[in-house]
Order: structure tokens, then C-alpha cells, then sequence
């Protein structure tokens, strides 16, 4: 039986490609840590996740001093008997961002060692439900560009192909929200999907008034409408509007989604796997959102989501935006609008390990070893 013998921690700090603005912040930095791992056949696993900008410092320490010398000496196989000791091993913590983020990047590596291992893509090792998913893109929709803008991007990812683009929501006043989208519709006609995002910028009172004016657009989903451990306020509006509620990009617990979904205060999923803590509960949110009829659109991380969401029969739609080029060969596929999930063995990150370590903070680089 193989048993852990290395892991190599490092740190990337990617520049995002694009101005990335929403109603409470700017995405300015992602820091991107990255775990391998090497069992004792010599076999190779990486796992990755991100911040958008602050806590990779903190990411870091936590597996280096506490996480990763846990896994030496472990059956690599073992992997939901790992993910709980190393939940419980942080529990006085709680479970929060920072945790999560950590233990994802593990948990991701064994199930890329796991897969190839086997000589199988993630996507059929973890259920095998289609090949392909459609693609919605949120690059073009963020809250500084101007209208003309937007439907220049939205009428352009038509054309390519896409389902839909997302726009993000939360200008001082609702009307000019509704201006913006109005415009994106003319544009687009009825066939192609909207989405919002409000990144938890709204109170309840406001949200629900903002829905109302946004009704007649016939919108694919509201993301994010308030804060989002207010699990009664979306009860709330959830019940005020017909348009879906999206949520799950900022929970960090299985039992945190179980309520929402338990509590008709979500009609959509947005479960992400470097913020819930790997692929182990990503699966789990997943499966359990099909028994409520409730579809998954993972948020961010497209490279990695392709494979997971077309793992599971409710996965509805991949969110394009690109964060992994320069750090990756082969970039994932698109065909007609659609991304295809990887043909090869593991997670599908064709990772390009010189540009990877050119990119790494030497501060975060170590490896543990028995």
C-alpha cells in the first residue's frame, strides 16, 4: 500500500487579465496556493485554490505548520477519512475561508493523485454524468464598465456561442442597474440567459425592492443579494420574487448549504471548490442539491469546475473566466459554447512547472518530507 511521502507547498500571485469590480470590492490580486503530493510509488498529485488578494499568507502557514505534516505517512487513497481529520485537527478554528481554502488544496491534490493513479479524468471518476457543459461568461460584466460596453461583450459571447453573461448589479441607485440591463436584453433578445450578481451588497428591504424592478427582464438567477450568512433574509426574498436566488461562492460548510436549501432560501447552487474545502464536500453539496432539485453552477475556478460539473447530473453551467494561463499549457477547451471536460487522467490542469516556480513567492516554498 503507497503511504504520502512528500508534499511541496508554493504560492503563485497571478495578476488578474481584467479591472474585476462588484458592489463591495476589487479583485486585485489572486494568490494561488498550490500542494503536491508524492506517494511512495512515485505517483504525483497537485491541488490549488486562491484569495482574491488577502489571507495567502495565512493560507500558507496553516499547511505548512499544522495541515501538510498530517498527510505523511497516510494512505493517499484515504481521502474522506483525511479531509475529517484535518477539519477536526482545525476545529477550535472553526471553519472559515481561511481553513477552507487550505484543506481544498489537499483535497484537490489527492483527488488528482487518485485519478491518475487509476487513468481517469476527475470527471468520470466522480460520476461520469456528460462531457460537456455550457458556458456562461462574467468577464465583460463588471460594475465599472460602462453600458455600451456590456453589450458589446454580451452580443460578442453570443455570437461565440455562450448561454449567457452575467452582470454585476449594485449602482447607488436601482434604476441605473435596470438601464444597464435593459440595454444588455434589447441587445441580446429573450433567447440568451442574464445573470446578476450583487455580492452581497444589498439589505433585504433593498434587495427585494431591486428585485421587483428587475422582474420583467426574465433573469436566469439573482447571485449574491445579501450578506451571506442571512439565511432568514433570503428566505425572505427568495419568497418576494420569481427569480432565482443564487448563492454558495462565500460558504465554507456543508451544513451552511444544507440549511439554505432546507429553508427554500436558494433556487440556485453556487458551491466552489477551493472555498468549501476541495472536491470531498463539493461532491457532497452537489448530490445533495440533486435531491432538491436545485441545478449547481459552480462559482470561478472554470479549469477545474469543467470536470466537476459534468461529474454531476445537476450541473447546469461553467462561469468563464480565465485565471490560470499563465500558469498552464494546455488551456480548457471550447466548443461551440461549451467547455469540454479533459480527456486526460486527473483534474485536467496541464500545468506548465516552469512558469509555476519562475511565479512562486520563495518565502511560501517548502516541502515536507518524512
Amino acid at each position: 500500500m503507497a503511504k504520502i511521502e512528500k508534499i511541496e507547498l508554493r504560492m503563485v500571485d497571478l495578476v488578474p487579465k481584467v479591472k474585476r469590480t462588484d458592489a463591495i470590492q476589487s479583485f486585485v490580486s489572486q494568490e494561488t496556493p498550490i500542494v503536491t503530493i508524492t506517494d511512495s510509488d512515485g505517483a504525483v498529485g497537485t491541488g490549488y485554490s486562491y484569495t482574491i488578494g488577502t489571507g495567502g499568507s495565512s493560507v500558507m502557514r496553516l499547511l505548512s505548520d499544522h495541515l501538510a505534516p498530517r498527510l505523511i505517512g497516510r494512505d493517499p487513497d484515504m481521502i474522506e477519512a483525511i479531509w475529517h481529520d484535518l477539519e477536526f485537527a482545525t476545529h477550535a478554528t472553526t471553519i472559515g475561508a481561511i481553513t477552507a481554502i487550505a484543506i481544498a488544496a489537499i483535497d484537490t491534490a489527492l483527488w488528482d493523485l487518485r485519478a491518475k493513479k487509476q487513468g481517469l479524468p476527475l470527471w468520470k471518476l466522480a460520476g461520469g454524468a456528460k462531457d460537456r457543459c455550457p458556458l456562461y461568461t462574467t468577464e465583460g460584466g463588471w460594475l465599472h464598465i460602462e453600458t455600451q460596453a456590456l453589450v458589446d461583450d454580451a452580443v460578442a459571447a453570443k455570437a461565440k456561442g455562450f448561454r449567457g453573461s452575467k452582470v454585476k448589479i449594485g449602482r447607488p441607485n436601482g434604476s441605473e442597474d435596470l438601464a444597464r440591463l435593459l440595454a444588455v436584453r434589447k441587445a441580446v433578445g429573450d433567447g440568451y440567459e442574464i445573470m446578476t450578481d450583487a455580492n452581497q451588497g444589498f439589505s433585504v428591504d433593498e434587495a427585494i425592492r431591486r428585485a421587483a424592478r428587475l422582474r420583467e427582464l426574465d433573469l436566469a438567477w439573482i447571485e449574491e443579494p445579501l450578506p451571506a450568512d442571512d439565511i432568514d433574509g433570503h428566505i425572505r426574498l427568495s419568497n418576494s420574487t420569481p427569480t432565482p436566488i443564487a448563492i454558495g461562492e462565500s460558504l465554507y460548510s456543508v451544513r451552511h448549504f444544507r440549511e439554505y436549501m432546507q429553508k427554500g432560501a436558494c433556487s440556485i447552487v453556487q458551491v466552489d471548490v477551493g472555498r468549501i474545502g476541495g472536491i470531498t464536500p463539493w461532491l457532497k453539496i452537489a448530490h445533495a442539491a440533486e435531491a432538491f432539485d436545485i441545478p449547481v453552477c459552480p462559482h470561478f475556478l472554470m479549469e477545474l469546475h469543467v470536470s466537476l460539473t459534468c461529474a454531476v447530473q445537476n450541473g447546469r453551467y461553467v462561469e468563464y473566466i480565465p485565471q490560470l494561463d499563465q500558469l498552464t499549457g494546455k488551456h480548457m477547451r471550447i466548443e461551440d459554447g461549451h467547455a469540454l471536460a479533459p480527456d486526460e487522467p486527473g483534474i485536467g490542469i496541464d500545468w506548465d512547472w516552469d512558469a509555476v516556480k519562475a511565479m512562486s513567492i520563495a518565502e511560501f516554498t517548502t516541502a515536507i518530507t518524512r
